[in-house]
């Protein structure tokens, strides 16, 4: 019997299947977006149909309502708001940096010290934070009060809670320089402690902006708890304002108002904090 062999087959002559219309990456990826948002669109109109705009306009947005919240909700209000937030900051930022170093520290006493005051300060809602300082001090130490009145309180309370977490900001940002810069400043006679602030403490600095920054925003949402110190109507900060003028008016307009004191400050730094991050990667 004779054998056959089968011819080899020449694979570089066979053509490339034809490609499929519409099936590009592009194309697909535009097919879902357009699904996507028309879905959005949808949702979004059915909600609306479904909302009775009379009488939200009439509890939510009267601007006759609006208009009996000014001028105080600026020059008292939004002031209070940003002079708590600017206290709080001040001293959760150097508290905080004292902590950072102590937990980078070679001295095991400051190192448990500092995690213990951070473990705790982050652990404990800041409205704990507010009650102890308005009600636990009076009681601990009768007599004493602490400088600034309320304004004084508020920030005492805000910058215990804020050092807590600016504390593991800095830490971090201190262990991103590359430890070669405080070798090199050793090797120049510097100490370590001048090394630590004129060289590696500035360059941290710059690399934690942004989440100080976001730090920032943050307590400035938390001011919104001095009221439980008993603010009177000179030391109000807005969400209070806000509270006690709906409740005049048995209008919830007010709230909206001071809704919108709040994002006059947070939506800018919001959208600084976002520059600060892209600048940073495209440095990086």
């Amino acid at each position: 019997m004779a054998k056959t062999s089968a011819a080899p087959l020449n694979l570089g002559s066979v053509p490339p299947p034809p490609a499929t219309a519409g099936s590009s990456p592009r194309r697909r990826k535009r097919i879902s977006l357009t699904v996507q948002y028309a879905v959005f669109v949808i949702v979004v109109a059915a909600v609306a149909l479904q909302v009775d705009w009379a009488a939200v306009q009439e509890h939510f947005l009267d601007l006759g309502v609006a208009r009996e919240t000014f001028p105080d909700l600026l020059t008292v209000a939004l002031r209070n708001t940003v002079l708590y937030t600017l206290g709080g900051y001040v001293l959760g930022f150097l508290l905080g940096l004292v902590l950072a170093l102590m937990r980078l520290s070679s001295v095991p006493l400051h190192r448990w010290t500092a995690l213990l005051y951070i473990e705790i300060f982050r652990g404990l809602p800041a409205l704990v934070i507010f009650l102890v300082i308005g009600f636990g001090i009076p009681v601990a130490f009768p007599g004493f009060a602490l400088p600034g009145g309320i304004y004084g309180q508020v920030a005492l309370a805000l910058g215990l809670v804020a050092a807590a977490y600016m504390a593991e900001t800095f830490r971090a940002g201190i262990q991103a320089v590359p430890k070669g810069q405080l070798e090199s400043a050793r090797c120049l006679g510097m100490s370590h402690t001048r090394a630590m602030f004129s060289i590696v403490v500035p360059q941290a600095l710059r690399i934690v902006v942004p989440p100080l920054t976001n730090e920032l925003v943050l307590l400035f949402k938390d001011s919104s708890l001095a009221f439980v110190l008993g603010v009177t109507a000179a030391t109000t900060e807005l969400a209070k304002f806000g509270s006690d003028v709906a409740a005049d008016q048995a209008d919830s307009t007010p709230l909206v108002v001071a809704g919108l004191g709040y994002l006059l400050i947070t939506v800018p730094l919001g959208i600084l904090v976002r520059r600060l991050e892209s600048r940073r990667a495209e440095r990086g």
